[in-house]
C-alpha cells in the first residue's frame, strides 16, 4: 500500500537533527514491509496532483494553527475534501486531526484550558485506556457533522474522531516516543509559552511507558480494513 504523507510542518531543528522529520518518525512507528511512502511538504506548498497519487493519506502535526492564515491551508482543506469524496482513507495526527475536522465542517480553536504536554491518559475504543504523548493547545472543540467521537479525556473530549469508513484522526502524537519527547522538552524547557510546572510534570511522566505501538497498529489496520478495524 502506498501511503502519501502530507507534512503540514517540520520537526524543530534540535529534534530533527537527532530523530529526523515527522515522516521518518511515522515510518519507524508503523514498521511495516507492506507500506511504501511518498512525502509531500504541503506546508511548503508542495502538493500531490490528485488524491489518486497514493492509496491512503496521512497528515502530520504542525506548529501552525488550523484557523490561521497560511497559504497552504485552503488548498489542503480542498485536498482533504476531494480525497474523502474519492473514498481515500486518511489519518490525521494533531494538526492533521484539527485541519481535517475544520475542512469537514468542525470547529478548531485555542483551548482556554491551556496546554497538554507529555504523557496523557485517553479512553479510546476499541483499545480502552491507553497513554500517548501530547503536545498541543489547539483542540477540535466541535466535531464535524458525520464524525463520531472515538475517544478522549477530561481535558480533550474530541481527542479521536472517525468519519464513516474513511478517516481516523487523533489529537495526541503516537509518533512522538518518549526519547523524542525528551528532546522536545530539552529544546523548549525555557520557552515562556509553557508553564514550568507543566514541563516538570512531563519530564516525570516521560519515565513511564506509552501505547504508541498499539495505536499505530490500529491506524495501520484502519487504512487496510476501514471501520472494521475498530470493532
Amino acid at each position: 500500500m502506498k501511503i502519501g504523507i502530507l507534512q503540514c510542518g517540520h520537526a524543530p531543528d534540535p529534534v530533527a537533527l537527532i530523530h529526523g522529520d515527522f515522516y521518518l518518525m511515522f515510518q519507524r512507528l508503523f514498521d511495516r514491509d507492506d507500506f511504501d511512502y511518498k512525502v509531500w511538504n504541503v506546508v511548503d506548498m508542495e502538493f500531490p496532483e490528485s488524491p489518486s497519487d497514493a492509496d491512503a493519506w496521512l497528515l502530520t502535526g504542525s506548529k501552525h494553527g488550523a484557523y490561521e492564515d497560511h497559504p497552504f491551508i485552503p488548498p489542503l482543506e480542498d485536498f482533504i475534501r476531494a480525497s474523502h469524496a474519492e473514498g481515500k482513507r486518511m489519518l490525521g495526527i494533531c494538526f492533521g486531526h484539527q485541519i481535517i475536522a475544520k475542512a469537514m465542517g468542525g470547529k478548531v480553536e485555542k483551548f482556554a484550558g491551556g496546554w497538554a504536554v507529555g504523557r496523557r491518559p485517553y479512553s479510546i475504543a476499541p483499545l480502552g485506556d491507553i497513554h500517548l504523548n501530547a503536545w498541543h493547545q489547539d483542540q477540535v472543540t466541535e466535531a464535524p457533522p458525520g464524525a463520531d467521537v472515538l475517544g478522549g479525556n477530561d481535558f480533550c473530549e474530541n481527542a479521536a474522531l472517525v468519519y464513516d469508513d474513511r478517516i481516523l484522526t487523533i489529537q495526541p502524537h503516537p509518533e512522538l516516543s518518549n526519547p523524542i519527547i525528551a528532546d522536545y522538552l530539552k529544546a523548549r524547557a525555557n520557552d515562556p509559552a509553557y508553564p514550568a510546572d507543566l514541563i516538570a510534570l512531563a519530564r516525570d511522566e516521560n519515565t513511564k511507558p506509552t501505547d504508541d505501538k498499539r495505536f499505530a497498529d490500529l491506524m495501520a489496520e484502519f487504512l487496510i480494513q476501514g471501520r472494521e478495524a475498530l470493532k
